[in-house]
């Protein structure tokens, strides 16, 4: 499935502009119709795969409790 440049920029969240900037960098895959830029769908889900894994990482990461310094001493 291919998307226009707007439709890419709100599926990922960003704006027109950076869109336009990643087909010039030529960053992503494009086609070019003879009067707008398609973008191939299916080239984001990888990318976004990896995204919600590092989430999920970082969200068990912060959510693991401290562990007691072995160097504290209760007694005085």
């Amino acid at each position: 499935m291919y998307m226009t440049v707007s439709e890419t920029a709100e599926y990922l969240s960003i704006p027109e502009s950076a869109v336009k900037g990643l087909i010039q960098q030529k960053k992503i895959r494009f086609l070019f119709d003879g009067e707008g830029y398609l973008i191939y769908k299916e080239q984001f889900n990888t990318h976004l795969r990896q995204i919600e894994k590092y989430k999920q990482i970082v969200e068990e990461i912060l959510n693991e409790p401290i562990p007691e310094s072995i160097d504290v001493n209760d007694e005085d």
